[in-house]
């Protein structure tokens, strides 16, 4: 292996250890708010609330924010260790555009609080964090793909 590639794959194997921080981190402080029960949401305590009003949408969520990023994650590391070929690269460029969904429906709903002026909502650590590591994993993916031409 070489050391582009090296480096890569340990960036991306890092993002393991950040995706659960990030889903359990504080992405909003709101008050007076009828889905959630305290002031600091996480992403984690949103599917947890979401699934008791609307299972559906608990789902598609968790789907976009936890299991679609470390499904990336996941096969962006079977392609730095030449375990699958760099023809999957355009499936693993979808997944990770499929989970920045999550960070406009968080974005969106500060902004819809905001507007509404029902109560008052300030972004947490967690979502820049949350967005930082879809944001590197979509740099990890490009630069994986120059690697594997």
């Amino acid at each position: 292996m070489t050391a582009p590639r090296i480096a890569l794959a340990a960036a991306n194997l890092a993002l393991l250890v950040v995706w659960p921080i990030a889903w359990t981190a504080p992405i909003a402080t709101a008050g007076i708010l009828p889905y959630f029960g305290g002031n600091t949401i996480s992403l984690w305590g949103s599917i947890t609330a979401l699934w008791e009003n609307d299972p559906p949408l608990a789902v598609l969520v968790a789907l976009f924010a936890m299991v679609l990023p470390v499904l990336k994650t996941l096969g962006l590391a079977l392609v730095h260790f030449r375990l699958l070929g760099a023809r999957a690269m355009p499936v693993l460029d979808v997944l990770g555009k499929l989970s920045m969904a999550d960070v406009f429906l968080v974005a969106l709903y500060i902004v819809l609080t905001k507007g509404v002026g029902i109560g008052y909502v300030e972004t947490g650590w967690g979502l820049w964090l949350f967005t930082a590591a879809v944001l590197g994993q979509l740099g990890i993916g490009l630069l994986t793909r120059r690697l594997t031409r």
